[in-house]
């Protein structure tokens, strides 16, 4: 898995109802240390989690039988042990509103107390034990500090906020956590709440995913979810869709993309599997995908939500055909191109060597052989599972000789008209050009000459398969 992954869980609710906010840590903890539910498909790569906890003085308030300080810090400990089971992760600890007591309180008042390593539950368990709630609540300033804490972004950098109330220090989350999102620091929040009203639920789109839960039973429930979503992947498959809408298009690269960083995540050439089915993968379920297919031209499908847990089928129209280049005999063209555009525009989508045969989706094209002249086909058909075959006249070669080095355009004939093909080389006698079948008129001056009456035009026609002479005197 080769997503890097940032989340953090924010609770905003008013100053009076704080309590609310204990029953969130019970939900985010209990479910964390269920590691049996997320250990069997979790990532390989790196992970790393920054526990960023409120230390505010709300905490110090009753939460059924204990302070809620001294809850959190109970079920944050049962999940540390819980996590010593993972492999690949790293954990850290930053605390929030625990060193100027309120009033007056200070919004810089966020410190990193544990920073990020393996194998070091017990030394957060640790610091843990000293640590007392008194101050503010910071949330923006802290989930900004948070930046700094992860080493590198070579990892799955998750960010799990857990607080019992709303930013006090006049600071702005939802943007902050917009911004980061936007840069690849976290991915989409994940928010869990207590008891809130719809307009406190509502507020919460802007920060992330929201999560209610109205008792203990609840937040474990949610917890398993959250934590599932964090350390598990989830599966889907692409059926890149034909004209008749099955799933029979394959061995093509599918980039996908982070919608709100539009960072790349994966790359993928889809396959059919041993069944002949669309192959299945295991990605990050937390992400919102943009799906590119590198089709000629290439397909997209946004907005790609996956479902954590349930696999989830994407269905994407490619219906593909293809197109063959050829010459009807054999030709001097070694390394003909012909380029390759949508009809009517004026967009080049691919520039194909003759005698290869490549795929287009249905639809029509224009062609532009690169030979000389220049020949426009235009409305070409590709059709599903078929192949267009497009020929060319076998060319003909034509040697002009001049007797002095000088000024000469080789021109096509069409009917009463020109059309300039070429330059001559001017620093040369003699030129071999291949050029289709056709009349052509080459019009010179020697550089000796200072009069244009001495322009010398000769008129000639090449046959396919053919070679002739052209002398300029």
């Amino acid at each position: 898995m080769k997503t890097t992954l940032k989340t953090f869980v924010s609770l905003h609710s008013s100053c009076k109802s704080r309590s609310y906010g204990i029953r969130a840590f019970v939900v985010i903890f209990l479910l964390l240390f269920s590691s049996n539910s997320y250990s069997q498909k979790a990532p390989k790569e790196l992970t790393r989690i920054l526990f960023l906890f409120d230390c505010s003085g709300s905490m110090n308030a009753n939460f059924q039988t204990a302070p809620k300080i001294q809850i959190a810090k109970r079920l944050l400990n049962e999940l540390l042990d819980s996590l010593k089971k993972v492999g690949n992760l790293e954990l850290a600890l930053r605390c929030f509103g625990h060193q100027v007591p309120w009033p007056p309180g200070d919004c810089n008042d966020t410190r990193l107390e544990v920073p990020f390593q393996r194998n070091n539950a017990d030394v957060i368990k640790t610091r843990l034990t000293s640590i007392e709630a008194k101050g503010t609540t910071p949330i923006a300033q802290s989930l900004l500090a948070c930046e700094k804490d992860f080493p590198d972004l070579n990892a799955r950098n998750i960010i799990i906020l857990i607080t019992d109330g709303i930013e006090e220090c006049k600071g702005d989350p939802c943007a902050v956590s917009n911004e980061l999102q936007k840069k690849g620091i976290i991915l989409k929040p994940f928010i869990i709440g207590i008891g809130l009203d719809l307009d406190f639920k509502k507020s919460f789109e802007c920060v992330g995913t929201y999560y209610d839960a109205s008792n203990e039973v609840d937040f474990k429930n949610v917890l398993k979810v959250v934590i599932s979503q964090v350390l598990n992947t989830t599966t889907c498959q692409v059926n890149l869709l034909d004209t008749y809408g099955k799933p029979t298009e394959t061995n093509v690269n599918m980039t996908f993309f982070n919608k709100t960083s539009g960072m790349e995540k994966y790359n993928y050439v889809h396959t059919m599997n041993a069944r002949g089915n669309p192959d299945t993968l295991h990605i990050d379920p937390l992400v919102t995908y943009n799906i590119k297919v590198h089709t000629i031209p290439p397909v997209e499908k946004d907005s790609i939500v996956l479902t954590p847990g349930k696999h989830t089928i994407i269905g994407i129209d490619a219906p593909q055909g293809n197109l063959l280049l050829k010459f009807k005999a054999t030709s001097e063209y070694n390394d003909l191109k012909c380029i390759v555009r949508k009809a009517k525009d004026p967009i080049t989508l691919n520039v194909q060597d003759f005698n290869t045969s490549i795929k287009y989706l249905v639809g029509r094209y224009d062609l532009e052989v690169l030979s000389l002249p220049r020949m426009n086909i235009p409305n070409v058909e590709i059709s599903q599972s078929h192949t267009t075959t497009v020929e060319i006249p076998q060319s003909g070669l034509v040697t002009i000789v001049a007797n002095a080095q000088g000024f000469g355009t080789l021109y096509s004939v069409e009917k009463t008209d020109l059309n300039l093909i070429y330059n001559l080389n001017e620093n040369t006698l003699k030129e071999t050009l291949v050029l289709l079948p056709g009349t052509y008129k080459v019009v010179y001056r020697s550089r000796a000459s200072r009069e244009t009456i001495y322009t010398i035009e000769k008129t000639f026609k090449v046959v396919s398969g053919t070679s002739i002479v052209v002398n300029l005197f």
